[in-house]
């Protein structure tokens, strides 16, 4: 239904291939997920798909999408004046009624807010793409692209979504950073990768559902890389005794007196012969597997320094209203909190859209930060909170200005596959998934006793998101964290609160 053929992208600014040769058909019936780090062109490659002119002003490109296919684009960022807008003014050149696809009416669209004056910018993430789902269908769209739709959602609205995805009759390409969405929902892999340190773009079609691709790319890889090895250290072995013999020959030649012209010639003839040799082993190395070169980031565990009684009071925190606004805008979103952190325990706080976690998190965060008997961190949505913009990776991760702690920065950033270049540019050319390694690698580095992490996995590749969620898990210092990331709750955080009107409330896991 939808042909993807011969597409390739490069970003002009750095003039980096970061889509080569792509070629794919999208067919009834398949929701087919784009994965891979920030920055391998994922978002442009949709932008390509839906209209090439989004992507002329920084890239260029050659290939081509099929022709008459309607595409419906729910597109990742939301512009100000979108949200500047009232639902009703967004929806009153469609007929929404007239939508075909029953399955956007089985998740009953609240009327009140279609019909609503108010702007967008009031609505929850889930209600936004409730309202962008509403206006594409109206359009009668062929193909459905999402970009990110799963970004600032809460988890009713995941489930409600993943239901949609499953259930639509429309074909989806689409692009995530939710591991769960894509397990319970994606039938194509496409991955979309940069190797060797980020100068050869790659991707791979695979017909299979999230968890089949993982284990198979795992042992893919794995086997690969055994028989790799297996033929260098075998190759190894044979130079070693080739070189033996070599050299023994080599000493009789140069051993060898004038009074014995025969035995010189034999021995050149050996020489001779083992040179021939040789030139065969080195050809050998030619059909030598390569060792499996893949993005997958490795980021350093904690230090094994840190270390917090169990039982030892994190914090005690009481707060009698949680209020957003001034003045006449000002409302009571909870009251009556209560939150008692002891020893390294990791919670979670979680909650439906616009109930104020962040805003809870912020006054806890204040709170740890300025205490002195403890070293506390905290990593917040917006990264420019913490981080300088202007300011290099190096020169965040390094104060004292010492070659040994310069050394170690620079290693622990390779290990995160940062190339040489994303390490000396300035952090504001980093994708949000570089920020967010960033600010936790600052941590690793500094020792941290108590993190404080705001939706700290949601701008991490599927394929980074276990790794991150693996290191915090096994962290020995206490967490408190806002999370709607369903993986993160279960392996991450051992105790759940939801955020309500009348508080936080404890919930079992």
């Amino acid at each position: 239904m939808l042909d993807i053929r011969n597409v390739t992208i490069t970003n002009r600014e750095d003039n980096r291939c970061i889509i080569k040769e792509f070629n794919f058909t999208l067919n009834r019936g398949q929701k087919a997920v784009i994965i891979g780090e920030e920055g391998n062109g994922k978002s442009t490659l949709l932008k390509f798909i839906y209209d090439k002119t989004l992507i002329e002003d920084y890239c260029d490109y050659t290939g081509q999408v099929t022709s008459g296919v309607r595409c419906g684009y729910l597109k990742q960022e939301a512009d100000e004046e979108w949200l500047k807008m009232s639902p009703a003014e967004y929806l009153k050149e469609v007929d929404i009624y007239s939508i075909r696809d029953e399955n956007i009416w089985a998740f009953n669209p609240d009327p009140v807010m279609i019909a609503s004056e108010d702007p967008i910018k009031n609505l929850s993430g889930g209600e936004r793409v409730k309202l962008q789902l509403l206006k594409l269908l109206a359009d009668e769209p062929d193909v459905l692209l999402l970009d990110e739709p799963t970004n600032d959602l809460d988890i009713g609205s995941l489930t409600w979504l993943e239901d949609f995805i499953n259930r639509t009759d429309k074909p989806v390409l689409y692009v995530s950073h939710d591991e769960t969405l894509i397990e319970h929902t994606a039938n194509v892999i496409i991955h979309l990768e940069q190797l060797k340190r980020k100068t050869e773009p790659h991707y791979s079609v695979s017909y299979m559902s999230y968890d089949e691709y993982k284990n198979q790319r795992s042992s893919s890889l794995a086997k690969q890389e055994m028989t790799a090895r297996k033929q260098r250290e075998e190759y190894e072995d044979k130079m070693d005794r080739f070189r033996q013999i070599y050299d023994k020959v080599e000493h009789q030649q140069n051993a060898i007196t004038r009074a014995n012209p025969a035995g010189g010639r034999l021995l050149k003839k050996k020489i001779k012969s083992l040179k021939s040799q040789e030139k065969r082993y080195e050809k050998e190395k030619d059909d030598f597997l390569e060792i499996p070169d893949t993005e997958d980031a490795i980021l350093y565990d904690f230090p094994d320094t840190i270390k917090i009684p169990r039982g030892k009071r994190i914090i005690e925190f009481k707060l009698g209203e949680l209020k957003v606004g001034e003045g006449t805008e000002e409302r009571i979103l909870s009251q009556d909190i209560y939150l008692r952190v002891m020893g390294p325990e990791h919670i979670a706080i979680i909650g439906d859209n616009g109930t104020g976690k962040t805003t809870l998190l912020r006054k806890i965060a204040a709170e740890l930060l300025n205490r002195t008997d403890i070293k506390a961190a905290y990593m917040p949505q917006n990264y420019e909170e913490v981080l300088d913009y202007k300011k290099t990776p190096i020169e965040f991760l390094t104060t004292s200005g010492q070659k040994e702690d310069i050394t170690k920065a620079f290693t622990y950033m390779g290990g995160m596959k940062f190339t040489r270049d994303e390490m000396e540019h300035t952090i504001g050319e980093l994708s949000g998934g570089q920020k967010a390694k960033l600010i936790l690698l600052k941590m690793i580095l500094e020792g941290v006793e108590v993190l404080i992490l705001d939706e700290p996995t949601r701008n991490l590749s599927p394929l980074s998101n276990p790794v991150i969620r693996g290191v915090l898990a096994s962290y020995k210092g206490a967490i408190i964290s806002v999370t709607h990331d369903r993986k993160y709750m279960e392996e991450v955080a051992e105790k759940l609160y939801k955020l309500t009107e009348k508080g936080l409330i404890e919930k079992l896991k």
